[in-house]
């Protein structure tokens, strides 16, 4: 039984999409160390990190466009220092850019922060990007000396002077919540001119809004529901962006999504389901939500669903389907480690990635 009716309008973009370059094709990843949904085994931290490393040099080799590492501080997490980990992945891979996914800035010294991205970009050769965000848990609060009821004020207070930071190299700088800069030098400085900083944002208006004040790149995270719900989001983030003076190809939008590739949609579906179950029930029990049904789980591999979940041509479908609801896209990345899938599969998953669902894309969006 195929889960996942065929998509008709693939082919059908929008004028405002067209304009855009080539869409970017990429995998976020969390260094999650959780059992096998099957079989209860438990792999070691150690094998975890190597594995991880390896699907990065993969992504890389099959010419994927972007690699994301998430940051946590929980005991299930091996990612509380992502810029690490992507520095290892920098030393074995030539093309891939390599970023946070996101980066929890609220919780981080922003001078830190540039530090350790600007060496990453240094020995990556250009290739470091910063994705910040606010995160999804509040562990890291109490963790680094913080209230969380500062949470808001951290965050803008703390992108102000990261921003601050990438434009100038001896900074003055005043705030409520760190030390102020009076003109120190914060090195070393990036390869690249102006390394690239996205603001992560979930469903908050005022999160879109003050992306496109600052003409920065988005990134959505949607894991769940229609994501077409979100295009008057991404109106305003447009909107706020022109109200500011940006050309619409300077406001990129990027999609983060829960996604999985096999060889058909039964097959996708079936590898997916369990980790994906697991994972989700487990933070509703912290949040009060039921758990996971699979009836849940199939009405979200519906052809608006959130899910990016099939075979090759479905899940490019579904891409398609989803830039043309939201006027156009001009990032998608995968997050396929929340369902714990086997390190096989994940391998299969990223091969067909790169080899079949990226040629899709990128050829019916440079048409």
């Amino acid at each position: 039984m195929n889960l996942i009716p065929p998509i008709t309008s693939i082919s059908n973009l929008s004028a405002a999409r067209r304009i855009h370059n080539t869409m970017q094709i990429g995998i976020d990843s969390f260094a999650a160390l959780v059992a096998d949904p099957i079989t209860g085994a438990m792999p070691t931290a150690a094998d975890r990190m190597a594995h991880l490393i390896e699907e990065i040099e993969l992504a890389d080799r099959v010419g994927l466009d972007f690699f994301g590492l998430g940051e946590h501080h929980r005991e299930e997490y091996l990612d509380a220092a992502p810029a690490v980990i992507l520095a290892a992945g920098a030393a074995r891979t030539r093309n891939i850019r390599l970023g946070s996914a996101v980066t929890v800035l609220s919780a981080a010294d922003p001078v830190r922060v540039f530090q350790e991205f600007a060496t990453l970009d240094l020995i990556s050769g250009g290739r470091a990007e910063i994705v910040v965000g606010r995160g999804s848990f509040v562990e890291s609060f109490p963790l680094f000396g913080l209230k969380l009821e500062d949470y808001d004020d951290l965050f803008v207070e703390k992108l102000d002077l990261l921003l601050t930071l990438r434009d100038e190299t001896n900074v003055n700088w005043s705030g409520k919540h760190r030390a102020a800069l009076t003109g120190q030098g914060v090195y070393p400085r990036p390869l690249q001119k102006k390394m690239p900083i996205w603001l992560g944002v979930g469903g908050t208006p005022q999160s879109f809004a003050r992306a496109g004040a600052l003409g920065l790149p988005l990134m959505v995270a949607i894991i769940g529901g229609e994501p077409h719900r979100f295009r008057p989001l991404v109106d305003l983030y447009r909107e706020a962006g022109k109200r500011a003076g940006y050309k619409p190809e300077d406001l990129k939008v990027g999609i983060h999504a829960l996604g999985y590739v096999a060889d058909t949609n039964q097959q996708a579906a079936d590898e997916f389901f369990p980790g994906y179950a697991a994972a989700f029930t487990k933070i509703g029990k912290e949040r009060g939500w039921p758990p996971v049904t699979r009836r849940q789980f199939d009405a979200l591999l519906q052809p608006r669903g959130a899910l990016m979940v099939g075979d090759p041509e479905t899940v490019a479908g579904k891409v398609q389907q989803m830039s043309d609801d939201l006027g156009g896209i001009d990032r998608i990345t995968f997050q396929m480690s929340v369902a714990a899938l086997r390190h096989k599969p994940l391998l299969h998953a990223i091969n067909l990635l790169g080899s079949k669902v990226a040629p899709i894309l990128r050829k019916t969006h440079t048409a």
